[in-house]
């Protein structure tokens, strides 16, 4: 478990490479986390009297497509760490013609369609089987911060909205942008799931912030390229990190949570 100086990690980002920005942190360091499903490189630094963890989910080269990322390692890594609370941020595709490019959305809710992660630390065997509970995915405590950040720093932002986890790495078709929308999604996305259940599991409050950065194929008036999303989110990087840091300004660390508790009937998440 890190400490430097007095400080204990208590806060993780977890995101792409472009919310890192060695300005905004003090005494930034490397680190490297062994789990049991292999090894976590991770940077961290001091904010506001806070020890922040940042985790790129995507590798430092921006090097691994969603559905290889090792959200397990991560999540066990930040829990192994002492993090209890962790931001974490999501480029998406928009369903909602409410949510257009470049707006901020509070996730609050998801629909899971990938098809080959493991979304579960308990396997069976000696960890057993676990059935944890999702009714609110998202801690609520942080999501009620982060929008308390964003109205006093003057972001907009909608308070809430349905996450659409998709297995990637290709963008998806109109026709399941369609089903998606009947079925209740604004956002579409493919990293959000399994990362937020694993987070539940470890008892660790869990909060995304999503950047429209297009609308979802058939809605757009345009083929889909990876480009019009970076270039999007170049042009908001500025404002999410502002976002994350009044966020992390904000968060009590001593103050407990139900997230923190997820697995009481099973007597706890166990490292």
């Amino acid at each position: 478990m890190y400490k430097g100086g007095d400080i204990m990690i208590k806060i993780a980002i977890i995101g792409g490479t472009g919310l890192y920005d060695p300005r905004i942190l003090d005494n930034v360091r490397d680190g490297t986390v062994v789990t049991p499903y292999g090894e976590v490189t991770y940077k961290v630094g001091e904010f506001s009297g806070q020890a922040v963890a940042f985790i790129p989910r995507h590798g430092s080269a921006h090097s691994i497509p969603p559905h290889l990322i090792n959200y397990r390692a991560n999540i066990w890594a930040l829990k192994k760490l002492g993090v209890t609370n962790v931001i974490a941020s999501t480029a998406v595709g928009s369903l909602n013609p409410k949510m257009g490019g470049g707006d901020f959305v509070l996730v609050d809710q998801f629909l899971d369609f990938t098809k080959s992660r493991v979304a579960t630390f308990y396997d069976g065997g000696d960890r057993g089987v676990v059935h944890v509970d999702v009714t609110q995915p998202y801690c609520s405590n942080l999501r009620a911060i982060l929008l308390n950040a964003a109205q006093e720093i003057g972001i907009p932002i909608h308070a809430s909205g349905t996450y659409v986890c998709t297995e990637g790495p290709r963008f998806e078709t109109p026709a399941e942008i369609k089903a998606y929308a009947k079925l209740g999604g604004d956002l579409v996305g493919m990293t959000n799931v399994p990362e937020v259940v694993l987070a539940r599991e470890a008892e660790m409050c869990y909060v995304t912030v999503s950047m429209v950065t297009n609308f979802a194929a058939g809605i757009s008036p345009h083929p889909l390229t990876h480009g019009e999303v970076l270039e999007t989110m170049a042009a908001n990087t500025e404002k999410i990190k502002r976002l994350i840091m009044a966020a992390i300004a904000k968060i009590d660390t001593k103050e407990d949570c139900a997230c923190r508790h997820a697995l009481a009937e099973y007597g706890g998440f166990k490292l």
